[in-house]
């Protein structure tokens, strides 16, 4: 497996699964003001290009405007000249006929870098000399993720910068792994990371993006360390040990409990009531009966001149089943 391809993926799934996150960089890269919630159309990342399949990163479509984002995980020397032939590609798919004419518009564009070097440039540029020798300058900014700090991310909600930022302290990793203070100083500011991304998620009602979100930092963070166990376990049990439940979480846990007690409540007394109605009825029809039966016993006696009876029968019980007995009642 290539090293950056679990960059690929983890870019790849917040961009076609949490599309959302993008809306924040795009607004802070582009400088525009798209809400939280804009509507956004992915489009299709390849295209056959003579001597092969060229796959894009990212190609968004908000408005009538294509946005075209790269994710690269070390700074390739080559890049302005890939990004311009994907932005080439993407203009001439989506060129526009006006009579005679057409409009080719490029997307806006920006590659991510995931690492950098002193030497990685702040826009990448290219020269473009056209056949009338006028000549016009492509030029795409290059976001690296080492410039944004953690405050800064959170201020900006920059949330999908975050399994990537445990990269700027790859090259320590043995380091903390022998020096407890430094290791320790890397546990707490995750503690801060995951702590404001609990605060930030709940703000949200996105209730699963937080174990999503944890779930891509630990992966990251599992492969940059992946020959320091020490570290490796320790930022594991940071992220993913020790998650707190949020209150979007508890409200609706204990929602079901009140469901659940109330539907117990509920069965409990409909069997008190069904079995209070069920002797209530008992009773009536018992009484019901009884009164029935002493009446004929009474009639049989008073036919068979036996009046004289009768207050016995209505006020012995052993007569009264005597007589039951006799007149075969």
């Amino acid at each position: 497996m290539r090293d950056n391809t679990i960059f690929d993926d983890v870019f790849r799934t917040m961009m076609e699964k949490m599309t959302f996150l993008v809306v924040p960089l795009i607004n802070d890269v582009f400088h525009t003001s798209y809400p939280a919630d804009v509507e956004i159309v992915q489009l299709r990342n390849e295209y056959q290009r003579v001597d092969g399949e060229i796959i894009t990163d990212s190609r968004l479509l908000i408005g009538n405007r294509i946005y075209h984002i790269e994710c690269q995980s070390t700074d390739d020397t080559t890049m302005a000249v890939r990004m311009i032939e994907y932005d080439f590609a993407t203009a001439v798919e989506f060129a526009r006929k006006q009579g005679r004419r057409y409009r080719m518009e490029f997307p806006r564009s920006c590659v991510l870098y995931l690492r950098n070097s002193r030497n990685t440039p702040d826009f990448l540029e290219v020269d473009v000399v056209f056949p009338d020798g006028g000549c016009h300058l492509y030029r795409v900014p290059a976001i690296k993720v080492e410039n944004y700090t953690k405050d800064k991310i959170f201020e900006k909600s920059l949330l999908m910068l975050l399994p990537f930022y445990i990269m700027r302290y790859e090259k320590r990793g043995h380091e903390m792994s022998e020096d407890p203070q430094l290791f320790q100083e890397l546990l707490n500011e995750y503690e801060v990371i995951r702590s404001k991304l609990e605060v930030e998620i709940t703000e949200s009602g996105r209730s699963e993006l937080f174990s999503d979100l944890i779930g891509l930092i630990t992966r990251i963070s599992d492969h940059i360390f992946r020959n320091e166990e020490k570290v490796r376990k320790g930022i594991g049990e940071i992220m993913g040990g020790h998650v707190l439940e949020l209150e979007s979480e508890k409200r609706a846990r204990l929602m079901a409990e009140a469901k659940e007690q109330a539907e117990a409540l509920g069965r409990e007394q409909g069997m008190a009531q069904g079995m209070a109605q069920g002797m209530a009825q008992g009773m009536a029809r018992g009484m019901a009966q009884g009164e029935e039966r002493l009446s004929d016993l009474i009639n049989r006696l008073i036919l068979d001149n036996r009046g004289n009876e009768i207050q016995k029968v209505v006020t012995d019980k052993e007569m009264r089943e005597a007589m039951y007995r006799e007149y075969q009642l």
